[in-house]
């Protein structure tokens, strides 16, 4: 054993914890823009075969799961000057924001927009370095483990996840206003002069997100330094023999059907089903983005006080019981204001509780592999799930897909799509499945955890 056991995590203050959480700003908004060009703007605006934006798209999430693993384990396995970390945030952070940059703004390199075919090797080439250099996010998130104690780590979640929503609200604000506009424009002429507007958004957005990572670069301090002998092969191993890091992944990608469907039918839900638009639909998005604010203090306060997995069964429990208000669609109402609120508030409540765990569970599951190896594997822990979670990501969107491209119905005066009343029931069977095998099988409360 080495002594990575006596390694100390001291206490830090809150001005550290958001510090820390702040690239999660642009993160956030560099990838939500990036999925919304490449499903849309480059399908409607620049007339790209969906079945060419498709293989981009998937192309990317294999490239974004190999990254992670492989820059994970490279950046456990070896430190220098500046540490373990650093290095690889500043070398892909600027890919990161330059790759989105050219994604969305192909007419600054490419004279003409009419070959679909050029767009496509320029949308594919460019999503591949993006989904690359997004393992920035691997390294950073290794932090999480090396420099914060453990009860700690849900505030810094609260944190990182409220920079995630400002971020998304940010770019839907962007999308709304700009990028849906110019994408008007691009259906009558493909080669339109892109407004200065977008050009400068899109810009301030990719300096930003390089900026962010290079100023916690420069101030945060470097990780302890500790010696890892085991290869990548060994590493490996020693995860897949890690049966609680297995279980905690299989819970993760069963339950990711269910998120899934949660926020991509969420909006779109209160648009179709209950037909909100206008006003009605910006009470509905800023009550979102509010309530998802507030339950995440209220969430976070219940796992600091009653442990992880007793607050991740309730969060479980209440989708299972809230998800199925999908069906109350189909009785015929004057107004669905109301309905709209009570359900936009519930998924409030609902993705305030989940969205604290991701990065909470595998920093403890890392130490908690640490304390048992000698070896912090923090990196590798961080990235390596994601090889399965993006698998369970592809066969969810397809899923998905087929559960949306159902037969309409008509309800009073509206006719849309049967999908847009299952999907709230189906979630439902996902999140039950996930109850009942994260009650059995999952550990997510250590014992070492009440030395701390």
């Amino acid at each position: 054993m080495s002594d990575i056991k006596t390694i100390q995590r001291e206490e830090t203050s809150l001005l550290k914890k958001i510090f820390y959480a702040s690239p999660r700003l642009g993160t956030s908004i560099i990838l939500g823009v990036e999925e919304w060009a490449v499903f849309t703007l480059y399908i409607l605006g620049y007339n790209v075969p969906p079945i060419l934006t498709g293989l981009a798209l998937g192309i990317g999430y294999l490239t974004i799961a190999a990254s992670q693993s492989l820059i994970g384990w490279i950046s456990d396995r070896f430190y220098t000057r500046i540490g373990r970390r650093k290095p690889y945030i500043i070398i892909l952070a600027p890919l990161l924001g330059i790759s989105y940059i050219f994604i969305l703004l192909p007419g600054l390199v490419i004279p003409d927009l009419s070959n679909a075919m050029v767009l496509f090797f320029w949308v594919l080439i460019w999503d591949i370095v993006l989904r690359f250099s997004y393992a920035v996010t691997t390294p950073y998130q290794a932090w999480l483990a090396e420099l914060f104690i453990v009860h700690e780590r849900p505030t810094v979640s609260q944190a990182q996840n409220t920079f995630n929503f400002i971020g998304e609200g940010i770019q839907v604000l962007f999308t709304l206003f700009l990028l849906e506009p110019f994408l008007e424009a691009l259906k009558g002429d493909v080669n339109a002069p892109i407004p200065p507007t977008i050009i400068f958004s899109v810009i301030i957005f990719g300096v930003l997100c390089v900026i962010l990572f290079y100023i916690l670069a420069i101030f945060m301090p470097k990780e302890p330094k500790y010696e890892i002998k085991s290869s990548m092969i060994e590493n490996v191993k020693v995860i897949l023999k890690n049966k609680n890091y297995l279980k905690l992944i299989l819970m993760h990608g069963i339950s990711s059907f269910a998120w899934a469907m949660v926020t991509k039918a969420m909006l779109s839900y209160t648009e179709e089903a209950l037909n909100l638009s206008g006003t009605d639909y910006y009470i509905i998005a800023i009550g979102l983005l509010l309530g998802i604010f507030v339950f995440l203090t209220l969430w976070r306060k219940l796992v600091q006080s009653r442990g992880k997995k007793s607050t991740l069964l309730n969060v479980f429990l209440f989708g299972i019981l809230f998800l199925p208000i999908s069906l109350l669609a189909l009785i015929p109402m004057s107004n669905y204001l109301i309905l709209g609120i009570v359900f936009i508030l519930g998924i409030a409540f609902l993705l305030g509780g989940w969205f604290l765990f991701p990065y909470i569970i595998y920093a403890d599951i890392a130490e908690d592999d640490e304390k048992k190896t000698g070896e912090l594997k923090a990196g590798l822990y961080a990235g390596f799930n994601s090889i399965v979670l993006n698998i369970f990501q592809a066969i969810g969107t397809i899923f998905i897909g087929f559960v949306f491209a159902l037969p309409d119905i008509n309800v009073g005066s509206l006719s849309y799509s049967l999908g847009f009343i299952l999907w709230g029931p189906l979630a439902s069977i996902f999140l039950i499945i996930s109850y009942f095998y994260t009650k059995k099988f999952v550990t997510l409360d250590f014992e070492w955890e009440k030395e701390v």
